[in-house]
C-alpha cells in the first residue's frame, strides 16, 4: 500500500511540473520596432492578452493585421490596463520584438494609447517607459 501511495504521489508531481512551466520567448527577435495603426480587437484572457492591430501596408496595398501577443489579463489589470483603456477604433503606437519568421506578429512590449499615455504590455511595472517612444 505504501509503495502504491508513493508511486501515486511521484505521478501527480510528475504530471503537475509542467503546468508550471512556460514558453520561452525565442520565437521573437532581440531588438525592438515600431508601429502605428489601428486597434480591430483586443483579447484580454489568461495566460496572454492579444491585441490585433491593422497596420498601412508598406507596399501601398490592403492593410495588413498583426497579431500582438501580451501579457494575461490579471497582469494588464495590474498595471491599471483594462478593457476601457483602448478599443476598437482608436489609433495606437507599439514598440514590441517581430516575429522571427517573419510573420505579422509580435510579442507586445509598449503601447501607446489614443490619450497618450504609455504602458507596458510585457507585464513588467518596474521597466521605465524609453525617452524616444
Amino acid at each position: 500500500m505504501t509503495v502504491r501511495l508513493c508511486l501515486a504521489g511521484i505521478c501527480a508531481m510528475v504530471f503537475a511540473l509542467p503546468v508550471a512551466a512556460h514558453h520561452s520567448h525565442g520565437n521573437y527577435v532581440d531588438e525592438f520596432s515600431d508601429m502605428e495603426g489601428v486597434v480591430s480587437e483586443i483579447h484580454f484572457v489568461v495566460p496572454h492578452s492579444w491585441v490585433y492591430l491593422e497596420v498601412a501596408n508598406p507596399d501601398g496595398g490592403e492593410p495588413e493585421i498583426w497579431a500582438l501577443e501580451a501579457t494575461g489579463r490579471t497582469g494588464l489589470e495590474r498595471l491599471g490596463i483594462d478593457r476601457e483603456y483602448i478599443k476598437p477604433g482608436d489609433n495606437v503606437k507599439v514598440r514590441c520584438h517581430l516575429l522571427r519568421d517573419g510573420s505579422n506578429g509580435c510579442l507586445l512590449g509598449f503601447l501607446k494609447a489614443a490619450d497618450g499615455t504609455v504602458k507596458d504590455w510585457d507585464g513588467r511595472a518596474d521597466t521605465p517607459i524609453p525617452a524616444d517612444f
